[in-house]
């Protein structure tokens, strides 16, 4: 059935030498994920409280602290092989709470699927008007699910004619809408954004998806190709397509991008939201898959298809856009986000300083280790203490805040010892066959 769905995508296994990708490969997706609506508006909302270099340098800055985190983060999980829930058992999480984490990357990529697919259904019937949305948006759905049912191939390839097609329209509405560039370089700013606060804002567009970035560079061939990757799929993503909202905004005078697009662009402006949805949807559905085949091997021991589950949250996805329910849901959708940056922290300390678990990932290789911790107490308390105290913090950036201080509480309770003193040990199964490609 597995076969039929589509690719299991090594869910619970790492990913052989046989199935990595080209650099490039990946960096497109990369690219795909991070040329978002989300980074238009984002560009809008700095390009018109900001003047046009302070925009340019709050982007600069937030996308080399988001290349930080993804490629921290992203080597281990190319070296391991391995998907961020599953790779969290054997860095700092143990099995009680990678599937506590493979069920928030679950929720949180499901809903944010939802919130999208819903996006594109509305646009496609503003534009056609013969369908209602909800029919519109079940359909984009059920498209989006196929395509990531499927697996990454069928994924890089989505990104191959979504990619260059959303650049090439949104470079027409570009044309059309910023006649004088002049103005829009030399206009001044109609709002007043801090500089901090506009880093707080880039930082925290991306952040959930530099968190979880094993889930993609685990199919690199070297950490080279991550940092490629990364440093083209993410800088280049937040600065092509938010200083295009940017300069729409300053031309413009409103931050209200996306209604000049889909009231003036007709077909254009309705293919640039599909386009946009549909290259980061099935990576949103992916992971989300990923998280809970996670979730039911650590809770149930039940191992289930990839594809399978990615069809059933998928079509759930897809009925709950149709209904407008998810929309209710996008505060909640936003406090799942604040979670993320101290999982990265946590990993990246656990991996590369700490080494708890190290040497035993190493050592199983090609295979999945045989045992892991069952829970590990220290960062019960570090991962949610880091979260509230950041948001508490009355300077910095959150979402810097709580990576930094997961970071720094974790190698403290490595270096005291907390980490072993109190961890038990659970055995989980070895898998036969498990380095071939599924």
């Amino acid at each position: 059935m597995a076969a039929l769905l589509g690719r299991d995508d090594q869910a619970l296994s790492r990913v052989p030498d046989q199935a990595r990708h080209g650099w490039l490969s990946v960096a497109t997706q990369r690219f795909g994920q991070t040329t978002a609506l989300s980074q238009l508006l984002l560009g809008a909302t700095l390009g018109f409280g900001m003047s046009f270099w302070d925009a340019f340098l709050a982007l600069t800055i937030g996308a080399v602290l988001l290349n930080v985190v993804a490629v921290g983060v992203g080597v281990i999980g190319q070296r391991e092989g391995l998907s961020t829930a599953l790779l969290s058992r054997w860095t700092g999480f143990g099995h009680a709470g990678s599937a506590v984490l493979g069920l928030i990357i679950a929720l949180s990529c499901t809903g944010w699927f939802g919130v999208q697919t819903g996006l594109a259904g509305a646009a496609l019937a503003s534009t056609a008007g013969v369908l209602p949305a909800p029919v519109w948006a079940l359909v984009f759905g059920i498209i989006a699910t196929v395509i990531a049912a499927y697996g990454v191939r069928w994924m890089a390839w989505t990104s191959y004619v979504a990619v260059p097609a959303f650049l090439a329209l949104l470079g027409w509405v570009l044309l059309v809408h910023v006649n004088d560039v002049g103005a829009a370089f030399s206009a001044p700013p109609g709002g007043s954004i801090g500089m901090l606060t506009a880093i707080t804002l880039v930082t925290g567009s991306f952040i959930v998806g530099a968190a979880i970035a094993p889930d993609m560079t685990r199919f690199h061939r070297n950490g080279w190709d991550v940092v490629k990757q990364t440093v083209l799929g993410i800088t280049a993503g937040e600065w092509v397509i938010s200083l295009v909202g940017v300069l729409l905004a300053r031309a413009l005078g409103t931050t209200d991008v996306m209604g000049v697009i889909t009231t003036s662009g007709g077909w254009i402006g309705a293919l640039i939201v599909v386009t946009a949805v549909l290259k980061i949807n099935d990576w949103n559905l992916y992971s989300a898959s990923l998280g809970l085949v996670n979730f039911f091997d650590a809770v149930f021991g039940l191992r289930i298809s990839r594809a399978q589950v990615t069809v059933m949250v998928g079509c759930a996805g897809s009925f709950l856009a149709a209904a407008g329910i998810v929309q209710q849901f996008t505060h909640f959708l936003v406090l799942l986000g604040v979670v993320f940056p101290p999982v990265a922290g946590i990993m990246m300390a656990e991996y590369h300083v700490v080494r708890r678990w190290r040497n035993e990932m190493i050592s199983t290789r090609p295979f999945v280790p045989r045992s892991a911790p069952s829970w590990v107490p220290a960062t019960v308390v570090i991962w949610p203490a880091s979260a509230i105290v950041a948001e508490l913090l009355p300077f910095g950036q959150s979402s810097v805040n709580s990576l930094v201080l997961a970071f720094g509480l974790y190698v403290c309770a490595g270096r005291l010892d907390l980490l072993r003193m109190r961890t038990r040990r659970a055995t989980t199964r070895k898998v036969a066959g498990e380095a071939k490609a599924a």
